[in-house]
């Protein structure tokens, strides 16, 4: 089978040939991201292999199609960047549902120890053999609330990783996990009653720009936001205005909404362009990390097997477990009332 890769990194060419050694596939590894420009870079490809900030829409489908690409293997568990709707009767599309949870989790808790104990500022001052420590109070997270908004593997990893530290813990999922029990609140209570909000949902029309003006404004005065879910989760300028606004006390954000054209790229020569992102990475009391919370050796290895697992899987039978599918409208779930098969 012949794959073409694009937005690759050296990680994940290192981990897909490590792990595909002597599997029957021809790889071919771009660096370009996946856009109507570079789509023809797949011609000869039986499938396309993508990442979070590939585009995907409707034109690309079609030019995939009519490449003779059949299928499209994204190396990451979030689909907001794929027409699904569009790729039904054309191109199977697969996804990594769960590479390693606790990659993120433990990520989102160290961006979180790191800002409220002043860490990456201790850092920085030692360095310069500055030993004062005037401005560096944090604050305990034992005996803290923390919401925690979506319920799945990560979010379970981190509700996990805050037991540990004696929080209290509240939660919001569209789709209670009946086995949590009686955590779960309506998202205005989680707002109104959190001092620290995580995000670990995915993006859709419903959960797009969950935090906005509106919702701010019902948040605790001096709350923290994690997010290392999806970037338009957030609203960025209501963001910045709500901590210009002392109503937010910090954020610490792996995903930015606009990140598409500036994560994983080296612009430390360059002017940034994007105002927004440029004002919040100004803040004393923000941390942004680029969309780094999955990068783990553990990750990687399981992003390439199941990733590889879906494309063999789909080869053999005609159908994989992890198949997207937009028949009936519940993408993740539909295809097993049809023998598990999409189209």
């Amino acid at each position: 089978m012949k794959i073409t890769f694009f937005d690759t990194k050296p990680y994940d060419r290192a981990s897909f040939e490590h792990i595909g050694a002597d599997r029957g596939f021809a790889f071919k590894f771009y660096e370009s991201r996946l856009t109507l420009d570079t789509v023809e870079l797949a011609k000869g490809a039986d499938s396309v292999c993508v990442f979070v900030n590939d585009t995907v829409d409707a034109p690309v489908i079609d030019r995939l199609y009519e490449l003779g690409v059949r299928s499209i293997a994204l190396r990451c568990a979030g689909y907001n960047n794929v027409d699904i709707a569009h790729c039904f009767g054309k191109l199977h599309v697969f996804h990594v549902p769960a590479y390693s949870p606790y990659a993120v989790a433990e990520h989102a808790m160290a961006m979180l120890l790191t800002s409220v104990r002043r860490i990456h500022k201790a850092y920085i001052r030692t360095r310069d053999f500055n030993f004062s420590l005037n401005n560096l109070t944090g604050f305990d997270l034992h005996g803290k609330t923390v919401g925690v908004v979506g319920t799945g593997r990560i979010g379970r990893a981190f509700m996990d990783i805050c037991r540990g530290f004696g929080m209290k813990i509240l939660a919001y999922d569209m789709y209670p996990n009946a086995e949590l029990g009686d955590i779960y609140v309506p998202l205005e209570q989680l707002f109104r009653q959190s001092d620290i909000i995580s995000f670990h949902c995915p993006l859709t029309k419903k959960s797009y720009h969950m935090v906005n003006a509106d919702s701010i404004a019902q948040m605790k005065k001096g709350v923290m936001l994690v997010n290392t879910s999806r970037g338009a989760l957030i609203d960025a300028e209501a963001l910045l205005e709500g901590i210009k606004a002392r109503r937010i006390g910090g954020a610490c954000l792996d995903v930015y909404e606009e990140e598409a054209d500036i994560f994983f790229q080296d612009y430390s020569g360059h002017i940034l362009s994007d105002d927004v992102l440029a004002r919040l990475i100004s803040m004393p009391n923000v941390i942004v990390t680029s969309h780094q919370a999955f990068l783990t050796e553990e990750a990687l290895n399981n992003i390439a097997e199941t990733t590889l697992q879906n494309l063999e899987q789909f080869t053999a039978n005609g159908w994989c477990d992890n198949e997207l599918c937009y028949r009936c409208g519940n993408i993740e779930q539909c295809r097993k009332a049809r023998n598990k098969k999409c189209f």
